[in-house]
């Protein structure tokens, strides 16, 4: 393991070692987009630190001040609930003269918490989301006020990394949250059900598994590489009379546009709930 010498200046520091601040260190490191010699860690439990500094070659601290004091680019990958600790503990760490780009990557925790606590510092709110732990995520970003195009320039190299990068408005990264953030468990739930069904009809269970999946992920590649709308590849699977419109009319009635809906709302409506508190 490694520690962060006094004095140096990384390109990166990353507060917080849990799973995505990992997929997000995998995935440059991997890709040579920022060196990993070049990267700062700083995660309070002693085998993570030395687990992360294994695996990718970065370095690794428990200090968060002394980290963001000598970083250009800091990642947030902390929980929310313990923003105002850490804040309080890195307050006016930096030099002004130089103030790191804050990246941050809290559900709820809005541009206007995060200038406040990291006065002067230009700040670009993201909400990535899971499937960025195998390169293929989506990552919204909003800047902040400082946020100029050079910052929303880095924001883009660093999330493009694991994935796509759409720009939004911050008014609406609660919206992002409920549909793309907590979307992964909702598809997730429809591939277990789907394997559920196949397994009701009679097949293996680790038959209809991989028939499940495969049909998700092969459905989704088509929808993205044909541009169709999701209704007209509906239309061109279901036959007069046929399987597919039965199996619709099924869904229908049970009510899972509907349902799925809701889901997003609701997931939405407890990423305000968290902005608040």
């Amino acid at each position: 393991m490694t520690d962060s010498g006094a004095g140096a200046v990384w390109q990166l520091g990353v507060i917080g070692g849990g799973v995505m601040a990992e997929a997000i260190l995998a995935r440059l490191c991997d890709r040579d987009v920022i060196p990993g010699a070049q990267i700062c860690v700083s995660e309070p439990m002693a085998e993570r630190r030395a687990t992360l500094a294994e695996r990718y070659g970065v370095q690794v601290t428990d200090d968060n001040r002394s980290l963001l004091a000598q970083s250009q680019i800091v990642l947030l990958a902390i929980k929310p609930q313990v923003f105002a600790t850490v804040a309080a503990q890195v307050a006016g760490a930096w030099d002004p003269a130089r103030s790191p780009l804050i990246l941050s990557i809290l559900a709820g925790t809005t541009l206007a918490k995060l200038e406040a606590a990291f006065g002067g510092c230009p700040v670009v709110r993201a909400m990535p989301n899971t499937p960025a732990t195998v390169g293929a995520g989506v990552t919204a970003i909003a800047p902040g006020s400082l946020a100029e195009q050079a910052a929303m320039e880095q924001a883009r190299q660093i999330f493009g990394a694991i994935g796509q990068v759409v720009e939004v408005p911050e008014s609406l990264m609660d919206a992002v949250t409920g549909l793309s953030g907590s979307g992964p468990a909702f598809v997730a739930l429809f591939v277990e059900a789907l394997t559920d069904g196949g397994v009701a009809a009679g097949l293996p269970r680790a038959t209809a598994s991989t028939l499940a999946l495969q049909t998700v992920l092969g459905t989704a590649q088509l929808l993205q590489d044909s541009q169709l709308h999701p209704a007209i590849l509906k239309d061109r699977v279901t036959s007069p009379g046929g399987t597919t419109i039965a199996g619709v009319a099924a869904l229908e009635q049970a009510g899972f546009r509907s349902a799925t809906i809701e889901a997003v709302r609701a997931a939405w409506q407890r990423s305000q709930e968290l902005g608040r508190t």
